[in-house]
């Protein structure tokens, strides 16, 4: 089945109840023929759905060749299980067969001694290469590249450059783009197979090489590197070092990851949930409870402060006890209008799409948005209140008033916040939803009470 996710998710249901069933049964022939036509991405998100008690028996029945593919689309979870399971040997087979990029992950989320014994235990070649990457810092260009690409001079004509590629393919996992390099490693152009096959034979790659690359550092955020390759729309980049020599390349597919886990963590700060990039529904509940408390303790403490105002403006109320009925409706409103800002300010900010307005432009055009939304807002809550309260037009006045006022505040704040923290290099999702939505919601009944004491004449 394919097409949509609807099938896709069906797919993989069918593939693991029948996977489960035959094991269960006790036919593992007929659970190998079973994934003989399905994708090795599918294979790995069926044997992520069995039993743990199942996944190893699963996995021994693919070939060494499905294995090792499969191995690099399991969870990181799952790939530790399997090392654990698996004698010594086998394990090494799987490993030393990977990507330099892929193996790179993986050991990222084992422990010290695992990685030790593994990298030893590697061909000199890979353990070579391995190294190579893990001595980058993470997040970087570095540590996610691959050394796995063709390398060519520019001298060679078009017939020899294709008998260099025969000789290097086996050992490159990027084959669309040919990267030239002169005779210290330094990246001088780039021609694609396509141009390679098209020039004449006699051609040399100095004539065809387009010498205009897109490149990134060793040290470049890997965020930075996703949208390089988004802007350009390529394929891959090349990785060079401080002295600009190419040491490796990033594919798209490892792009498409790094898209996904920044997508995660922002939407996870924006919730005030902490993130270690690893798979929040498979962490123990004392792991994900100590991830939410710090952001819910600070939101308990600020919303005492509310508390506390709403105490100091106790005489007031006594005299107008219909007005505590709507601090409700008011701070709600202020924090949705908040949250709504600081969202789409965030989204702009990740994808570059409000870097041309500048901050001020954006500010004042959600100010003006802020006093639009309350505007309508305000009218809408005076005419309620005012039914609700029946002929009390002073108190209904002081809500839609404070809805403008609150409005504006929240719009102001959601939209400014954001750009404060990214001046101080912080990460503008940290400016998350809550945080706007306490912030505004003690502001808001401090405007509110005020209102209402001058509209009253309290």
């Amino acid at each position: 089945m394919t097409g949509s996710s609807v099938n896709h998710n069906e797919l993989r249901q069918l593939v693991r109840s029948q996977l489960e069933l035959l094991i269960d049964k006790g036919n593992l022939g007929g659970a190998k023929d079973l994934l003989v036509p399905v994708k090795p991405v599918d294979i790995a998100e069926a044997i992520e759905d069995l039993p743990e008690s199942m996944q190893v028996i699963a996995f021994r029945l693919l070939s060494k060749a499905e294995a090792i593919e499969v191995y690099e689309y399991l969870d990181s979870i799952v790939q530790q299980s399997l090392i654990e399971e698996f004698k010594r040997q086998e394990v090494l087979d799987i490993v030393d067969k990977m990507s330099p990029d892929e193996r790179v992950k993986l050991f990222d989320e084992l422990p010290a001694k695992i990685v030790r014994q593994l990298l030893a235990q590697l061909s000199p070649g890979e353990r070579k290469a391995t190294a190579l990457l893990l001595g980058y810092e993470e997040d970087t260009a570095g540590r996610i590249m691959t050394p796995e690409y063709i390398s060519l001079k520019e001298s060679l004509t078009v017939d020899q450059a294709l008998v260099d590629i025969r000789g290097q393919a086996n050992a490159s996992e990027v084959m669309y783009y040919l990267y030239v390099t002169d005779a210290y490693r330094h990246l001088t152009g780039i021609v694609s197979l396509r141009e390679l096959v098209l020039s004449a034979p006699e051609t040399t790659l100095g004539e065809i090489l387009t010498r205009d690359v897109v490149s990134v550092h060793t040290n470049t955020d890997q965020e930075k590197v996703a949208k390089a390759i988004q802007r350009y729309d390529i394929l891959a980049v090349p990785v060079v070092d401080s002295e600009d020599r190419l040491v490796g390349v990033v594919t798209v597919d490892d792009v498409i990851d790094i898209l996904e886990e920044e997508a995660t963590e922002d939407i996870y700060a924006l919730g005030g949930v902490q993130s270690d990039k690893d798979n929040y529904f498979q962490t123990n509940l004392i792991t994900v409870a100590r991830r939410r408390v710090v952001w819910l303790f600070v939101l308990l403490l600020t919303n005492s402060v509310t508390s506390t105002i709403i105490d100091s403006y106790e005489g007031l109320l006594e005299k107008a006890v219909s007005l505590v009925a709507f601090i409700p409706l008011l701070t709600g409103t202020g924090g949705n209008v908040g949250a709504q800002s600081s969202t789409v300010i965030i989204r702009g900010l990740n994808t570059d799409e409000i870097s041309d307005m500048g901050a001020g432009r954006v500010i004042f055009r959600e100010a003006l948005a802020g006093i639009l939304l309350g505007s309508i807002l305000g009218v809408m809550a005076t005419f309620w209140a005012y039914l609700i309260l029946g002929k009390s037009f002073a108190v209904a006045f002081s809500v839609g008033i404070s809805l403008i006022a609150i409005s504006l505040l929240a719009s102001i704040a959601g939209s400014a916040l954001p750009f404060l923290f990214r001046s101080f290099g912080l990460d503008p999702a940290l400016m998350s939803a809550p945080f706007i939505t306490t912030a505004v919601d003690v502001l808001g009944v401090l405007i509110y009470f005020n209102i209402a004491k001058t509209v009253l004449g309290l």
